[in-house]
């Protein structure tokens, strides 16, 4: 889960218009099986295999850990009635706690990502026994929406999606396609390098963003340049009818 890269410095005078790198390096683990209860907000330890050979979404990562503790901690009954999906899921370690801890149904939740990480999202569903509360599904930023993919989902979860620059228009086209009038998209990232910072301007003009202001550890992980958000349609939300931040 340690993250040896660093932030890229930047003020309001950047213009954002070139990135220090497109990948910024991250510090890997070799395959193996972690075991999660968030402090303990889970009474039973989420199992999730971690694994790089399909690429880095394979293993868990800070800001999954803290968007998942989130939800875990202030939304534990409130996603009850909702339609869920998660983006970028790599193994699935947000979808599945959810699932684990927090009153939800009758619909599934979705996690998804690409084809490469299908696999191992459905073993994890299995290790968990949660095949009747998740489904997997592949979801490829930019591509039109599978039908499996509930329209306008309730609730959309994105952890550590802000990390691929060319990737950064395609996720703010799924979003578009996703996000309903009634919809709210929990955002999580770890702010690596400047093109970061470029993502959230870009994002700020096409949607309504708010930073999560309920959460007690938001002074602790933001040192570790980790934020959530909440992002909106523009078109305006019903707040009866989503969980709010």
């Amino acid at each position: 889960m340690s993250d040896s890269s660093r932030p890229g410095s930047a003020n309001s005078n950047d213009t954002f218009n070139i990135s220090e790198s497109l990948v910024p390096p991250r510090e890997l683990k070799t395959a193996g099986q972690s075991q999660v209860s968030f402090d303990g907000l889970l009474q039973q330890p989420l199992l999730l295999k971690e694994d790089l050979k399909e690429g880095c979404g394979g293993q868990l990562w800070p800001a999954g850990m803290v968007l998942a503790k989130y939800l875990l901690r202030r939304h534990q009954s409130t996603l009850v009635d909702k339609t869920i999906v998660e983006l970028g899921a790599g193994g699935g370690l947000v979808g599945l706690a959810i699932a684990s801890g927090c009153k939800i149904g009758p619909s599934p939740i979705y996690i998804t990502d690409q084809s490469p990480m299908l696999s191992l999202m459905e073993a994890n569903i299995v290790l968990n026994s949660l095949s009747s509360t998740v489904q997997a599904a592949v979801l490829d930023w930019g591509e039109p929406i599978p039908n499996i993919i509930p329209k306008h989902p309730d609730i959309i979860l994105a952890a550590d999606c802000v990390y691929f620059e060319p990737a950064f228009p395609l996720l703010i086209s799924t979003l578009h396609e996703l996000l309903g009038p009634d919809s709210v998209c929990y955002f999580c990232f770890k702010k690596r390098r400047r093109a970061d910072l470029r993502f959230l301007k870009i994002a700020k003009k096409a949607f309504q963003l708010s930073e999560i202001s309920d959460d007690p550890d938001a002074e602790t992980y933001k040192r570790e340049n980790i934020f959530v958000y909440a992002i909106r349609s523009k078109l305006g939300t019903n707040s009866k009818n989503i969980a709010r931040c």
